[in-house]
C-alpha cells in the first residue's frame, strides 16, 4: 500500500514529480515562489513541478520553461493564455474543466483572467525565467 493516508489538497502541498519515478510531497508557504527563485530548493532543478494557482486578474510577467513543455490545466473559472511565438502572439482560451495547453519549450507565456481561476501546472524544474508583462 502507498505512503497516502488521506487527501492533500494541490494548493497546501506541491509535488516533486522526480525523474525517477519518486513523487514528493512539498508543503507550500507564503514564500515558496520567492525561495525557489533564491535557489532555497536545488532538488526541483530535475524532474517537474506539480503546482496549482488561483489568481482573479491578468499575471504581471511572462514565463517561459527552457527545460520542456508545461502543462496547464483548467480546474475552475474561466482565463486566456497567452504565448509568444515567432509567428506572433497566440491566444487560448480556457473554459472548460479540464482544458489544457502543453506550453512548449522555450515559448514566453502569460495567462489573463477577470474571475476567479485556478490552473493546474506540471513545470520542468530547471532553467524557469521571468519578465514583466
Amino acid at each position: 500500500m502507498g505512503r497516502q493516508t488521506r487527501p492533500e489538497d494541490i494548493q497546501q502541498t506541491y509535488l516533486h514529480v522526480q525523474d525517477g519515478g519518486t513523487t514528493l510531497p512539498l508543503p507550500v508557504s507564503a514564500t515558496f515562489w520567492q525561495d525557489l527563485g533564491s535557489g532555497s530548493h536545488p532538488q526541483l532543478e530535475q524532474g517537474r513541478l506539480m503546482s496549482a494557482y488561483t489568481f482573479s486578474e491578468p499575471w504581471a510577467v511572462w514565463e517561459r520553461h527552457l527545460a520542456g513543455e508545461e502543462l496547464v490545466m483548467l480546474l475552475s473559472g474561466a482565463a486566456t493564455l497567452v504565448l509568444q511565438e515567432p509567428q506572433g502572439e497566440r491566444e487560448v482560451r480556457l473554459e472548460t474543466v479540464g482544458a489544457f495547453v502543453l506550453v512548449p519549450k522555450g515559448v514566453w507565456h502569460t495567462a489573463r483572467t477577470s474571475v476567479p481561476t485556478t490552473m493546474l501546472f506540471l513545470t520542468p524544474g530547471a532553467g524557469t525565467e521571468h519578465r514583466p508583462v
